[in-house]
């Protein structure tokens, strides 16, 4: 009951981002850019501090950077910059799609292959997320946007991955964030368009970097090591659900059937996946 606590309070975090996120630049309070070099650079603060504070030190020059540093910075560059030309829905659908694929495909390599059980229950909930999040209307995919939150999902599967050897969880975690700063912040400030940030934008990416990223992302790295790859892989399929729940129920956004119904068969997907059918 402790790790399924501590997974959905994850994953709640990951949502809470999302709604930072369009609440910042929907708004116009910020540029993709700008919130997420804020973003990154309140983790990495904020997580330092923390980890400071405990009498720790940052493993800056531990080998787990390459992985961890590398695919953290892949998965925000190309992340921020792939929706610049991608309707929100269909970018959350790659990028998850292929972090399901990605992780699914690793895992098998390694000798611990997904049963068919998990395959169908991760079918049916990525299903569902399909049907909730597929454009109405005329389908335009900007093949670089495409191609960018591609390299995000990759990004992030591995970061996932690569979770489970880390033994301290918020120093890695921080140590990820502090390296990746650099590269993140130069790679966005140089195609990344003019920075455009209000207080308030300001104030949002802040608080995404510092709580919802930074401790989030250091929870997840707690978590990790006690998760199958492939049951991490599934559960992140409710990211998208939690953070639409919480549209309709934070910024007053509309709980429509077909929101629900893909919801159910999300849901209904990761329990398929996730828990264990006993004998009798």
């Amino acid at each position: 009951m402790r790790l399924f606590l501590l997974t959905a309070l994850t994953m709640c975090a990951f949502a809470a981002n999302s709604i930072l996120n369009r609440l910042a630049i929907d708004s116009g309070a910020s540029d993709p850019a700008g919130f997420a070099i804020v973003r990154v650079l309140a983790g990495a603060v904020v997580l330092a501090a923390l980890v400071s504070f405990r009498g720790g030190q940052l493993p800056l020059r531990n080998r787990r950077r390459i992985a961890g540093a590398g695919s953290l910075s892949l998965y925000m560059i190309g992340f921020s910059i792939a929706y610049l030309t991608l309707d929100a829905g269909l970018g959350a659908l790659i990028l998850f799609a292929v972090v399901q694929i990605t992780m699914f495909a690793v895992t098998s390599v390694t000798g611990s292959a997904p049963s068919a059980r998990q395959i169908a229950g991760a079918g049916i909930a990525l299903a569902g997320l399909a049907w909730v999040l597929w454009p109405s209307g005329e389908i335009q995919v900007n093949p670089v946007g495409a191609a960018l939150m591609i390299a995000a999902g990759v990004g992030w599967a591995i970061y996932s991955l690569v979770g489970r050897s880390e033994p301290d969880a918020l120093a890695g975690t921080a140590a990820n964030f502090v390296v990746a700063l650099p590269i993140t912040g130069l790679a966005l400030l140089l195609v990344g368009g003019e920075w455009n940030m209000t207080a308030t934008g300001y104030v949002l990416a802040a608080l995404s970097g510092g709580v919802t990223s930074g401790m989030g992302y250091a929870l997840w790295y707690r978590v990790l090591p006690q998760l199958a790859p492939t049951t991490a892989a599934v559960v992140q399929l409710s990211v998208p659900i939690i953070a639409i729940v919480g549209g309709v129920a934070l910024l007053g956004e509309t709980a429509s059937l077909r929101l629900i119904l893909g919801a159910a068969l999300v849901l209904g997907g990761i329990a398929l996946a996730v828990l264990r059918l006993s004998r009798r």
